[in-house]
């Protein structure tokens, strides 16, 4: 376990389930992150969560009381508009959003012009003899993140967009199939929403968030690292360790949020990490022991 702290020059942070859960900072997490600063590591802190921007997740560690950098955040939100960067989305077109602030906030500041988001959360239709629902034939892209003020009429909107603008783009921000909006229980996450998108259109979406490849290489590029350089450190078997596996990372799975010992220990399970403990905080304890050993 102290390979960890040896050989390992960056983490890679899940922050739901890791950082915090709900709107809870977990335990220990102040001193960790300053233990791992000082010995010099690179922190970055990546989310699926697409509802804020980087912006507004420094806003969220600093009222927990953290110090962290827009630039140490990737969240997929801020993937989706870099994916559209990437392909060269044309400027001309626009982004149809199911999804919240978040992308759009992202989407502003890449230039792209987007429709759609919490501006439609109030929107119905009203069904009649012969009705076809108007859209936009200059959406080029359909970025979808989860939303709660999800309706019948975004998804119809997106659909339209999807299957009847010839080129359109479909994109999602992640496949979690839940979140944790509270610490109480366990909310549909954002799969649900590309998933009903999934079954209308009938196509399936590039994936920009964890597990995906993209969200990771564009984080080696930023930061100039390799990838036998980094960790992920994360709370979910589908999606964090799977990231890290397949992007040839050193992976290590914490209990402190959606996976449980007796499912990562389950002969069912096929996605093992390098290592796992039960929080982050583990990291601390790991440290105080090299120190009295050395």
């Amino acid at each position: 376990m102290s390979a960890l702290l040896n050989d390992v020059d960056c983490f890679i942070f899940d922050c739901d389930g890791v950082i915090w859960r709900g709107e809870c900072l977990i335990d220990g997490i102040p001193e960790t992150l300053d233990m791992l600063r000082s010995m010099g590591k690179k922190l970055v802190f990546v989310t699926n969560n697409s509802t804020k921007s980087r912006a507004g997740y420094v806003k969220k560690f600093t009222g927990l009381g953290l110090s962290v950098k827009p630039e140490e955040i990737y969240s997929s939100s801020y993937a989706a508009a870099a994916y559209l960067e990437a392909v060269n989305f044309d400027k001309n077109k626009k982004v149809y959003v199911v999804g919240e602030v978040g992308i759009q906030e992202e989407l502003d500041l890449k230039g792209f012009t987007h429709t759609g988001g919490p501006e439609d959360g109030d929107k119905k239709i009203q069904l009649s003899k012969g009705y076809a629902m108007p859209h936009d034939p200059e959406v080029g892209a359909v970025v979808v993140g989860f939303d709660r003020n999800i309706n019948y009429y975004k998804l119809q909107y997106a659909t339209l967009c999807l299957r009847e603008n010839p080129g359109c783009l479909f994109v999602a921000t992640n496949l979690d199939a839940v979140t944790h909006l509270t610490d109480a229980q366990e909310w549909a996450g954002g799969g649900s929403m590309v998933g009903a998108l999934k079954g209308s259109s009938q196509r399936e979406p590039t994936v920009v968030g964890k597990p995906a490849d993209f969200m990771l290489q564009n984080i080696a590029d930023q930061f100039g690292l390799e990838r036998n350089q980094i960790c992920m450190v994360g709370d979910r078997l589908d999606t964090d360790i799977l990231f890290g596996k397949n992007g040839g990372l050193t992976t290590c799975l914490v209990l402190s949020g959606v996976t449980r010992e007796e499912t990562l220990l389950s002969p069912e399970n096929t996605i093992h990490p390098d290592c796992y403990m039960s929080s982050l905080a583990e990291l601390l304890k790991i440290k105080e022991k090299a120190a009295v050993t050395a």
